[in-house]
Order: structure tokens, then sequence, then C-alpha cells
């Protein structure tokens, strides 16, 4: 199996454990959401290392949400996928907004409260996950 092909299935299977059995519909390891085959277009070429409880983080931090799916946080060559407990709650239209006592360190540990960014009322809360880098392959 490729290393996308490992990426898509494992976050296929991540989706199918997060979905309700009530009235969910099946989805195959094969297919992709449209978030998880973004994400992989974004991982292609690159390889996961260690995955990491917490990264640091510049003040001015830029993490792409990809919907319902994963964080992506890129730091130099390296991106830092988080795929949260939670991750169908992710929505690229909400603003984040970090509660953690580790300053510029952003870990695994930390609740993210999300807003939305138009009308600003609470849209939920994200649970992290460890956050796994990715760097090109040699």
């Amino acid at each position: 199996m490729t290393n996308l092909k490992l990426i898509a299935a494992s976050f296929a299977a991540a989706a199918l454990v997060a979905i309700p059995s009530v009235g969910a519909e099946t989805q195959s390891s094969e297919e992709m959401t449209e978030g998880e085959a973004k994400l992989a277009k974004m991982l292609e070429g690159r390889v996961a290392g260690e995955p990491q409880s917490c990264i640091y983080a510049a003040p001015n931090l830029d993490i792409k949400v990809i919907d319902g799916t994963a964080l992506v946080y890129k730091s130099g060559r390296t991106l830092y996928v988080n795929v949260p407990h939670n991750a169908r709650s992710l929505d690229d239209r909400d603003t984040m907004v970090r509660r953690t006592t580790f300053g510029n360190r952003w870990c695994n540990t930390d609740i993210i409260t999300t807003v939305d960014r138009h009308v600003g009322h609470y849209t939920g809360n994200i649970n992290l996950g460890k956050f796994v880098p990715y760097r090109k392959a040699s």
C-alpha cells in the first residue's frame, strides 16, 4: 500500500469510528471525503515522523483547517498534522480560540473553542490529538 493510500485509509477508518452508527451511511476504506482528499494532496511526497504531544507555534500562527478532517500547521519545511478527537466538527469558517497554560506551544491537552467568524457565537470545542510532522522524502 502506498504511503498516500495508507494515509487515506487511516483517515477513512478514523472517520468511520467517529460516525454514530444510527442512521450513518457506510463508507469503504477506499472512499475519501473532500477533506481527506485535500489533506492527502497536501501530504504528497512527504513522510510521517514520530507523533509529538506539543509543538512550538509562533505568535502569528497560521493553521489551515481542513473541514471535518484535520488542522495543518507549516513550520519551515515541515507540515504538522493534528487530527482532533472530534475532527468532524472542524469548519474553516470558524475562528479558533485556544485555551492553554503552555504559552507558545500547542499541545494535545489544549482545548480549542470555535466561534463563528461572522456572527461571533460559540460553535463548539475541539480536543486536539498528537501532532504528526510530515517532511519531504529525501
